[in-house]
């Protein structure tokens, strides 16, 4: 009962991110599933894949209907991320558990300190295919590496390398998470990882209703503040991590 509770919480915590910032579900998950729920950092990676997938694609539904998408560059970031996510997918299940959970925490904390940083909320110009695609490789190395949807950083490059505005890049992150995380999901198919579906169920469930919370809440709250929140305790997870492996 403990654990069907834990996975409630998080998922609704997760899916208030996704749904709010249009991304840092997974980047939240992966220690969630770890630390809370007595994962493998193996076993988290492949779950949390699934469990961001699945919201994803109903943020993705609500950000649509409001016109916050920007569909073409979204999926030249995804298409660019595919091949590398799949790649990389497959090499991080030949990586000692220590390592991948360094890994994780050092990204994630680095992701936590880009987003500290005031940026630009406004569109600057036509989107650069060039610029777009390496970003977009980029993001689908450490989705398929690390097993995160990557809108973590999809959401800053959108804003930074292609100059959407703070709404629109969430929107469209999400585009691009949900495409990564498949591509990741198929590379990762077939490893015989263990999947405990009466946690993954009912963590996806709650992440899935509040992502609609999310969605809610990112229109009464401004996205600078949002991110803010979000890049603290992103922070503390990462630090946590580290002490944790290091320790």
């Amino acid at each position: 009962m403990t654990g069907l509770v834990l996975a409630l919480v998080a998922g609704a915590v997760i899916g208030l991110a996704l749904g709010g910032l249009g991304g840092g579900g997974s980047v939240l998950a992966v220690p969630a599933l770890i630390y809370l729920l007595g994962f493998t950092p193996a076993e988290a990676t492949t779950a949390s894949l699934i469990i961001v997938t699945l919201t994803s694609v109903t943020a993705l539904t609500g950000h649509a209907r409001d016109g916050t998408v920007a569909w073409r560059t979204g999926l030249l970031f995804a298409a660019a991320g595919i091949v590398p996510a799949m790649l990389a997918g497959a090499a991080a299940d030949q990586l000692p558990q220590p390592v991948l959970t360094t890994a994780f925490a050092v990204v994630a904390g680095l992701a936590a300190l880009r987003m500290l940083r005031p940026g630009r909320t406004e569109s600057s110009g036509p989107v650069r295919p060039g610029r777009a695609g390496a970003a977009g490789a980029g993001l689908g190395a450490v989705t398929g590496f690390l097993g995160v949807g990557g809108g973590f950083l999809a959401v800053p490059a959108l804003v930074d390398v292609l100059g959407l505005a703070m709404r629109t890049a969430a929107g469209t992150s999400l585009l691009v998470v949900t495409i990564n995380s498949l591509a990741a999901l198929t590379a990762r198919a077939g490893t015989g990882t263990h999947l405990d579906w009466a946690v993954i169920a009912p963590f996806t469930g709650a992440a899935i209703l509040g992502a609609w919370d999310g969605k809610r809440l990112s229109r009464k709250v401004e996205g600078e503040t949002l991110q803010r929140l979000f890049a603290h305790v992103l922070l503390a997870v990462a630090a946590f991590m580290l002490i944790d492996v290091l320790v």
